[in-house]
C-alpha cells in the first residue's frame, strides 16, 4: 500500500478537499483476497468469478400440485356431470425412486414436486377430482398414512387437461451450462438459495472485511452506566459499528479508551490482528488531549519491525468541509492496515463514517459501486440555509422521493445527534455556496 502523506493539499489556507482525501484513502485501500467459503459464511460477500450451472434446474419433469398424473386422451371431456374415472395405480412423493407407469385408464396419485411418472402427460390438481370418495370435488388428500387406500381405487376427474399442463419441464428455472451468477454478485438469500439448489457447497468470494471502532475520551461511559459529573455516554462507537455492519463489514466495537497516548498505542496494536480496516473517532484536533493524534503522529518508524509503527504512518490533516474538518488517515502495523481517524463530535463522526469510511468498507469488498446514491431535489425551507464560504457543508435532511424534495433536521451543530437520528439524507452546499435560498435545486446524498 501506498502511504497516505505522499498527497498534497491543493485547497486554500492548506485545507486537503473532500475528493483528495478520498482519493488518497481509496488509492491506498486494495480489495481483499478472495477465498473459499460455506454457503452461509459467504452470505454479504461478493462472487469473485462466474458460476455456472452443474446440473439443469430441476433436474426433472415434476408437478406443481397435489393431484393425479394422467394421459390427455383419458380426460377430455371431462366434467363434473360426466367425469372421467380413472384407475389409481399407485403413489409418486417427492423424492420417490420408482414411479409406476401410467397406461390408458389409469392415473398416479402425485405430491408437489414429485417426478411426473412414465407416460403421463398431465396432472390434474385434486381439486378437480372426487378424490377417489366417489363424491363431489375434494379440497384436498387425505394423509397418506391415515389412508394408504388412497393410492388405489378409483379416480373421478372433473375437468379435462391440456398436455403439460401443471408440469414443471426439466431445466425452465436454468439449464446446465448457463451462467447462474455473475462475478461481482454480492450474494444474498436468493443468491444463496440458487448456489444451494444447483449443488455448490462452497463458492469463492472476497470476505466481509473485518472493521474495529474505538472511541476514545476519558469523559465516555458505557450506555447503561450512571453518568458522573462532566461525563457522557459513548454512542459514537456504537453509531460507527452499526454503520459498518450496515456497509457490508464485519464490525467489532471496543470499549472507550482513556486519553492515554500509551493505552491507545497498546488497544489498536491488540486489536490488529483481527482488523482489516481501523476507525477510531475523536482526539484529532488541536487541543491538549486529542490523545489519537498524540498517539499515532509518531508511528511510522521504519527500523519497526512489528507493532503499529511497523506501517506507513498515519497523516492528519485539516479538510474544507463542515462538519468533520479535522481527519486522519494512513497506515500502521506489519500488514499496513488502513486506518481512519475521524473527529468526535457525534454527527461529525458520522457524516465522516459515510463520506470516508464507508467508501473503503465497499472498496475492500470489492464492490464496483463505493458511494452512496445522490439526487438532486428542491430545497423546503422556511429560510435560506447558510453555509462557509470555501466549505463544503452537509446538513441533515429528510428527503421526499415522491415529491423530490428535502427539508433540513434539526440545526448545523455538529453535536446534534436527535437531528441525524430523524434524517435520511445530507443536503450538500459546495464550497462556493455561501447560502441555499428555498427552492434551490440542491444535491442530496440518501443514507439507506
Amino acid at each position: 500500500m501506498s502511504s497516505s502523506t505522499t498527497t498534497p493539499a491543493t485547497g486554500q489556507d492548506g485545507l486537503w478537499s473532500v475528493e483528495e482525501h478520498l482519493d488518497d484513502i481509496l488509492a491506498t485501500v486494495r480489495p481483499l483476497e478472495p477465498i473459499e467459503l460455506q454457503l452461509l459464511d459467504a452470505q454479504g460477500c461478493v462472487l469473485v468469478e462466474d458460476v455456472t450451472v452443474p446440473v439443469s434446474l430441476p433436474p426433472f419433469d415434476n408437478s406443481s400440485m397435489d393431484g393425479y398424473a394422467v394421459r390427455v386422451a383419458d380426460v377430455e371431456g371431462a366434467s363434473e356431470e360426466f367425469p372421467a374415472v380413472l384407475r389409481v395405480i399407485g403413489d409418486v412423493a417427492a423424492g420417490a425412486g420408482e414411479r409406476p407407469t401410467v397406461g390408458a385408464g389409469q392415473a398416479a396419485r402425485i405430491m408437489t414436486g414429485a417426478p411426473l411418472p412414465p407416460g403421463a402427460e398431465a396432472v390434474v390438481p385434486v381439486e378437480w377430482t372426487d378424490g377417489g370418495l366417489g363424491e363431489g370435488p375434494v379440497s384436498g388428500m387425505r394423509a397418506h398414512s391415515a389412508a394408504p387406500e388412497g393410492a388405489s381405487g378409483e379416480v373421478q376427474v372433473h375437468r379435462p387437461a391440456e398436455a403439460r399442463a401443471h408440469v414443471r419441464a426439466r431445466g425452465s428455472d436454468v439449464r446446465s451450462g448457463e451462467r447462474a451468477l455473475s462475478a461481482g454478485t454480492v450474494l444474498g438469500p436468493p443468491q444463496i438459495a440458487l448456489l444451494a439448489a444447483i449443488g455448490r457447497g462452497t463458492v469463492k468470494v472476497r470476505p466481509r472485511p473485518r472493521v474495529v471502532v474505538m472511541s476514545t475520551g476519558s469523559e465516555l461511559v458505557q450506555p447503561g452506566e450512571s453518568l458522573a459529573e462532566g461525563q457522557i455516554h459513548d454512542s459514537n462507537s456504537f453509531a460507527l459499528t452499526a454503520a459498518a455492519r450496515d456497509a457490508g463489514a464485519i464490525a467489532y466495537r471496543v470499549g472507550a479508551v482513556a486519553d492515554d497516548a500509551e493505552t491507545l498505542r497498546s488497544t489498536i496494536e491488540d486489536q490488529l490482528i483481527r482488523a482489516d480496516l481501523v476507525v477510531t473517532t475523536g482526539g484529532v484536533s488541536v487541543g491538549a488531549y486529542d490523545v489519537v493524534k498524540e498517539a499515532l503522529t509518531a508511528v511510522g518508524d521504519p527500523d519497526e519491525e512489528s507493532g503499529i509503527g511497523a506501517g506507513a504512518g498515519v497523516d492528519f490533516r485539516k479538510l474544507a468541509m463542515q462538519p468533520g474538518k479535522p481527519q486522519g488517515f494512513g497506515t500502521i502495523g506489519p500488514d499496513h492496515t488502513p486506518l481512519l481517524a475521524l473527529p468526535g463530535n457525534p454527527v461529525s463522526s458520522y457524516v465522516s463514517f459515510e463520506l470516508f469510511v464507508r467508501p473503503a468498507i465497499r472498496t475492500l469488498m470489492g464492490l464496483p459501486e463505493v458511494h452512496r446514491v445522490s439526487v438532486r431535489a428542491e430545497l423546503v425551507s422556511d429560510r435560506a440555509l447558510g453555509s462557509p464560504a470555501g466549505r463544503r457543508q452537509f446538513l441533515r435532511g429528510w428527503y421526499d422521493a415522491e415529491a423530490g424534495q428535502v427539508a433540513p433536521v434539526g440545526g448545523s451543530g455538529s453535536h446534534l445527534i436527535a437531528a441525524l437520528a430523524h434524517a435520511n439524507a445530507l443536503i450538500v452546499l459546495p464550497e462556493d455556496t455561501t447560502s441555499a435560498e428555498p427552492g434551490a435545486d440542491v444535491e442530496v446524498v440518501l443514507l439507506g
